[in-house]
């Protein structure tokens, strides 16, 4: 399961033991110049969230020490921020002037992040807290969105009836979401969401549109055929 993002002060100690490798409480209560009580607090939450591992140091009789270093998902939180990276590379897919071959791409970075989505909310399975103990798929697929630092959650379609939707109150893509280009970042939403969620996701609102936020419900289901057999 994608953990939540580390606190700043917790990141700060991510990015200390990333830069030296590995690195013990005295290490990275130099590094960050605060008390060793207020490191330990920190490699504690670390430790928890998954983001470090630590091995055990014995040298000659005196009390072993600990060394601490990331896990793959330490990496990932310690790593740069690569929005502008992203965005330059959604753009530079944009710009290509073959439709089949910026189509093929787009659709394809879709169906990645939806089935990363998928697999991560499934892992919320057994940490579901809905009143009957399983949260919806709808509802997993929020929290992972909201791990994501994406202000999303599910509420009523207020039409009347009850139905569900994927609310996105603010839009995670500010820069590429304006009111002049062709909406290609909507349909990436769509596409994401249908593969996340294993059935189409309609985009029903957007902020584009004047409305308050985003919404995305799933779409009708298709009508039964009648049987051709006797």
């Amino acid at each position: 399961m994608n953990p939540s993002p580390p606190r700043d002060v917790d990141r700060e100690a991510l990015v200390a033991i990333r830069q030296a490798g590995s690195a013990g409480i005295g290490d990275l209560v130099d590094a960050l110049n605060v008390t060793a009580t207020a490191v330990r607090q920190r490699v504690k939450r670390l430790l928890e969230s998954g983001l470090i591992e630590r091995e055990k140091c014995v040298a000659g009789r005196g009390r072993p020490t600990y060394q601490y270093r990331l896990t793959l998902q330490g990496q990932q939180a310690a790593g740069a921020r690569l929005a502008d990276l992203a965005e330059a590379l959604w753009r530079e897919v944009m710009s290509l002037e073959d439709p089949e071959i910026r189509e093929r791409v787009f659709s394809g970075a879709a169906q990645r992040m939806g089935a990363l989505f998928a697999t991560e909310a499934a892992a919320h399975l057994d940490h579901s807290t809905s009143e009957d103990g399983t949260d919806s798929p709808l509802q997993r697929l929020s929290k992972v969105l909201l791990a994501r630092q994406m202000v999303a959650n599910v509420a009523d379609s207020g039409d009347g009836q009850g139905l569900p939707v994927l609310d996105i109150s603010v839009c995670p893509y500010p820069s590429l979401t304006t009111g002049d280009v062709d909406r290609s970042m909507c349909r990436m939403e769509e596409k994401m969401f249908s593969e996340a969620m294993g059935q189409p996701m309609h985009l029903s609102s957007c902020r584009l549109d004047g409305h308050s936020c985003c919404q995305f419900t799933a779409s009708a289901a298709a009508t039964p055929q009648p049987s051709n057999q006797s």
